[in-house]
This record gives C-alpha cells, structure tokens and sequence, in this order.
C-alpha cells in the first residue's frame, strides 16, 4: 500500500490512525463521497474484491484471442481480477465517476456524415484524462488522511492492470452495457473511471442493475461489427483497438469501414438510448484543443512530427504515436468520397506528400489510400 511521504521533523510524533468502529466508518464513507463531488467527481461507490464472475468473462475473452496485440491484459495474471493479489491488504475500492463530454465540442453524430472532416472520440479532444483524474483521487485520498491519520491507499486511473468496470457496476456506477461499456441510468456513458485501492473496511455499496433489456441498437451500429454477442467485444475489430492499440497494418478488409474516424470510435455511445440523461461536463480539462472536434483531415496530415508532439502533450491522443496518427488519417482519407469532396484535388496532394515518408507503415497505408481512390493528383 502507498504511504504518503513522510515531510514530519523527527521531533515530531508520527500521527496514528484513528481507529473506527462501524459507525464511525459509515460517516467516513459518506464524507469521501462528499469530498469526492467538491473534488469534481460526478459519483462515487465503494466495493469489496471479490470479482469471481468478472474473472470467468476475462478468461473467456483470452481464451478467444479477443484482445489481439493488448498482450498485457493477460500478462498480470489473476492480479487484474484479484485487487488484493495487485496491491497486497486491500480490501475495498472506491470507485469515481467523472463526466466528460463537453457541449463545446462539435456533436461527432455530424461530423460521421462529413467525410472530409477529422473525426476524433470525444474522450481525446481535451486534457488526458489520467492526469486530471489521478490529481483528483490523489486529493480524495490526502483528505482521508487528514481526517483519520495514515492508511494504505493507492491510485489507478487505467493504468495498471485494474478491472475498473467491473469495480464500478459492484460499486453502483452503472453496469456494463453490451456494448461492454459501463451504463448509468442519470449520466449514460460519456465519463471516465477512476479508483482508489485501500485496506480501510469501509461499508460497500449495492450493485447496478442491467438496465439493457432486448435493445441491441450498439450491436447494429458497430462499423466493424466488433461486439460479436452481447457484452463480448472482439477487440481485433474494433475501431479504438485499431486507432489506438494496434502498432502494424490495419487489416485491409476493415478500413473502408472506417470510415473518418482517426482516433477511437463513440458509435456504440452515441446509439444508446441511455445518453440521452447525459449531462454536459463542467470540467475545463475537457475543452477540446487546438480544434480537434472539428477540423480537415487534409490539415492534420500536414502536421511535422514536431507538430503532433507540441500539440498532443497532455493528451491522450500521443499514445498513438505520430507514424499510427498518420497511417490512420491516410486511411480517413481513402475513405472520402472524391465526387462529393469540396477539393478533391487536395485530399490526393496530400496524400502524394506522404508518398516518400520515412516510415513504411505510413507508406502503405497511403499507398491503398491513393489506390482506393483511384487516381493521381495531377488528375483534378
């Protein structure tokens, strides 16, 4: 368990815990999810370990190879399923929910029908989310600590291997949708997750119900037809896996499907009846920047590799790398359809400049790109 440091001088005593009984632990609950939504959390829950079912459904899902190159979802073991094999004494999570989609950015149900146009999942346009959010539980935890003395605590925010929906529907957040998402009934699904493991046994929470019934809307609108079944996702088709995880190729046969999206895929959310209760977020962090919810994919596949590192630091966008930024514009770009293009000539000019590039994987990509549309710059 992390031990905040301790900056005490040596003549001072260190600080016990308090000890709580159940009473005290209750009010002790209630007091972090307040402080939580001073924080500028949406919700909170709290939960116990054991994730058994969750465990069964992961198992599964390797077993079918359903998480293609993302070999580190079954390099940790039991330890993602297990959080006190993870972070050894743990014994409840508390689970954070903060919202993230802004009313400032250009709806991306528009810009899916403007081919021309960059479209970018709307949980990438602002400030990265790890950092805002590990800030925020780093806070929560350091008010627990003034209030009760030392404890064992430790932050996750997606980044280490932490079954965070699971925690989040034991929790009561919501539940996870077919689609694989977590629901919740008043904030739909634009929002991040965010936890703090503790070996404080504080009281959990009742668990979400499944409020999907037959509707299966996600499903069909998969471009790529990735959620297989209900609540199983093959993540090898997937549009955030192939934007966002995938290193080499985009397998052929999956890139006319899709279509402008350059940097994950929302279509799954922006179908859900659920996100019609979604409420704008207030947070700043998650203003778009430099114009990402609605610019020409032209533009950006001009950007020098400088360019994508000024304006991708402390976003969540740099994790593709600039080589994958622009072999999935080059396939954005293969994708528009040149008779209804307002500078068609310009859309094969930038893909001609790409010709020569350094690296291979970008080369190919342009060059099916170029071949799909079917001609040549000096063509227009």
């Amino acid at each position: 368990m992390k031990q905040p440091p301790d900056t005490r001088p040596e003549s001072r005593p260190a600080r016990q815990q308090t000890r709580l009984d159940a009473d005290g632990l209750s009010a002790l609950a209630r007091r972090i999810k307040a402080w939580g939504l001073e924080l500028g959390f949406q919700q909170l829950g709290i939960c116990d370990t054991d994730l058994q079912a969750h465990e069964r459904c992961l198992d599964a899902w390797l077993r079918d190879g359903f998480h293609g190159e993302m070999e580190y979802m079954a390099r940790h073991g039991t330890r993602r399923s297990r959080p006190a094999e993870l972070v050894p004494g743990t014994l409840r999570v508390i689970s954070a929910r903060m919202d993230y989609l802004r009313s400032e950015a250009r709806p991306a149900a528009e810009l899916m029908h403007e081919d021309e146009q960059a479209l970018v999942s709307r949980y990438a346009l602002g400030r990265d989310y790890h950092k805002v959010l590990r800030k925020r539980l780093q806070s929560l935890a350091t008010r627990v600590e003034q209030a009760i003395g030392p404890f064992g605590y430790r932050v996750f925010v997606d980044s280490a291997p932490v079954l965070e929906k699971a925690l989040a529907e034991k929790a009561g957040l919501g539940w996870i949708g077919k689609h694989s998402n977590l629901l919740n009934r008043q904030a739909g699904s634009w929002f991040f997750l965010g936890e703090i493991y503790t070996d404080l046994p504080l009281p959990v929470d009742e668990p979400a119900e499944n409020h999907c019934g037959d509707c299966r809307r996600c499903i069909d609108a998969c471009p790529t037809r990735a959620i297989v079944g209900p609540y199983r996702v093959d993540a090898r088709r997937c549009i955030s896996y192939l934007t966002i995880e995938l290193r080499g190729a985009i397998p052929e046969e999956l890139r006319p499907l899709m279509g402008n999206r350059i940097y994950g895929c929302d279509d799954c959310q922006l179908v859900c009846p659920w996100n019609r209760f979604a409420q704008p977020s207030p947070e700043e962090d998650f203003l778009p920047r430099h114009g990402l919810d609605d610019v020409a994919l032209v533009e950006l596949f001009q950007w020098s590799e400088d360019e994508f590192l000024e304006r991708t630091a402390g976003s969540a966008i740099r994790r593709t790398g600039y080589a994958g930024w622009l072999r999935n514009i080059a396939v954005a770009l293969g994708n528009v359809d040149l008779e209804q293009a307002a500078d068609p000539a310009a859309v094969m000019r930038a893909l001609e400049r790409r010709r020569a590039h350094s690296s291979e994987l970008v080369r190919e990509h342009v060059e099916w790109a170029l071949a799909r549309l079917g001609g040549h710059p000096d063509g227009f």
